[in-house]
């Protein structure tokens, strides 16, 4: 192939001999001083790129890198944040290479515990006489140290020969109705009517024995822990276990109760308008024993302390101001009246004064009371062979009586009235105030059974 030439000459670069110099350098070579030397290096203002630089850079060119997964590549470009409540995202940070660094997880418990705190404080704030209560038994001065149940009581076995142990004073509730009380600890209801041994005794064997004394442990359950009859109903159960003189001279009580005949004497009867019972728990102390009467027969004696917790009813406040019950419409005077069964019970509170709130609200720091009844009771079974009586049924023998604490005094219609702390006055002549008789302990039972007609005042109930 022909080679197209110059149309003019190339002029002589200075390499040749004779040539000319166009650099002025006189036909020496500029580098020929130049060292390349590791100070020429460091100071040298552009940087190559490394061979693998250049060919991950041509080979990304047409064919980006595939993510695996995991951290995100710099060809995803930046990751879509949301945006919470109005606000905007922050960056994401990166690394020196471009990707993201993980963000700290978030803490996924901190929503609900909002949604219990204010739930908490709505409930504190419809309920402020609960949460202040609540804090006055956590915090209150006058609560230093955790509620404690007192130790349990075995029922007596023998004449006691000290007084029950003086019991921190607390005011009792309806969460705590035994606060306070040396019966705290006592057996509840039956568990206290433990029977002797039978054993033959005058003309009965010892099964019939055994039977007389679960006969007696019936009526004295019936009579003085059915919750139907301390609620003011009529004792059914009771009267069906007396000899016919017996439930006749009862019934009579019932139907005209006064000062000679209080059914009081026989059974534990509250008025639910003025004092309901706390739960249905009773707590009894007491015990039973049987000797022959001497006339080939059975005498069982009885003597047992009752103890009631009582709240407030719906008309205690209004009673307070006027102890003596009213009769009903279209009544007798009290003493010669039919007593009626009392209303249903309607829930009322007696909070103290300056924390009332209306009566359907019957809180757990609701104030109450007790009532304490000892009963001396003698049942006696006659020979069949020389009396005209019934084995099966009872009859009470001479002696005992019973005696009540913390009930108004020369009230005879059928009912025990308590008196509560809240309506108590501090003047002795107004109503509703506490009795200044004789101060007495109803809970020491080494004494016998006081029978005198005067109304004093228990020293701790």
């Amino acid at each position: 192939m022909p080679i197209a030439e110059d149309p003019e000459p190339r002029p002589a670069e200075g390499r040749e001999p004779g040539g000319s110099d166009p650099s002025g350098a006189g036909g020496k070579d500029p580098f020929a001083d130049l060292v390349l030397d590791e100070e020429f290096v460091k100071g040298a203002t552009v940087t190559e790129q490394s061979g693998r630089t250049r060919m991950l850079a041509a080979r990304w060119k047409h064919t980006p890198p595939v993510d695996p997964g995991g951290r995100r590549s710099v060809n995803d470009g930046p990751a879509k944040a949301g945006r919470r409540f109005g606000r905007t995202p922050k960056p994401p940070e990166t690394d020196s290479w471009g990707n993201p660094r993980p963000r700290r997880r978030r803490l996924e418990w901190r929503a609900p515990l909002f949604v219990v705190l204010t739930v908490a404080v709505l409930l504190a704030a419809l309920n402020i006489d609960g949460l202040r209560t609540w804090y006055s038994d956590h915090y209150g001065a006058g609560s230093s140290k955790a509620y404690t149940p007192a130790p349990a009581v075995a029922p007596e076995t023998a004449k006691p020969t000290a007084a029950p142990p003086k019991a921190d004073e607390q005011q009792p509730t309806v969460d705590h109705p035994w606060a306070g009380s040396p019966a705290e600890g006592w057996p509840n209801g039956a568990e206290a009517f433990v029977l002797p041994e039978a054993q033959a005794t005058g003309a009965f064997s010892t099964e019939q024995v055994g039977a007389q004394l679960q006969l007696v442990k019936d009526y004295l359950t019936a009579a003085n822990l059915d919750p139907q009859v301390i609620a003011g109903g009529r004792p059914e159960t009771a009267l069906v276990l007396l000899d016919r003189e017996e439930r006749d001279r009862a019934i009579n009580a019932l139907a005209n109760p006064s000062k000679d005949t209080d059914p009081t004497t026989w059974f534990s009867r509250f008025d639910q308008r003025e004092a309901v019972q706390v739960g249905d728990t009773v707590k009894v102390q007491g015990r039973i024993t049987f000797e022959g009467d001497g006339d080939k027969g059975l005498l069982v004696h009885a003597d047992f302390s009752y103890v009631y917790a009582m709240r407030p009813g719906p008309e205690a406040a209004k009673r307070a101001a006027s102890p003596r019950p009213q009769p009903p419409t279209g009544g007798q005077p009290t003493g010669g009246r039919q007593p009626t069964k009392p209303a249903a019970p309607q829930d009322g509170t007696a909070k103290p004064v300056g924390l009332l709130v209306p009566a359907a609200d019957v809180a757990g720091d609701t104030w109450t009371t007790r009532t304490i009844v000892r009963r001396v009771e003698n049942f006696r079974f006659y020979d069949p062979a020389r009396y005209r009586t019934n084995p099966k049924k009872l009859v009470f023998g001479e002696g005992g009586g019973s005696d009540s604490a913390n009930s108004s005094c020369d009230v005879y219609d059928g009912y025990y009235h308590p008196q509560f702390d809240q309506f108590a006055t501090q003047s002795p002549d107004a109503p509703g105030s506490r009795p200044a008789g004789p101060t007495t302990d109803p809970y020491d039972r080494r004494k016998d059974l006081s029978t005198g007609d005067g109304c004093g005042a228990a020293s701790r109930l």
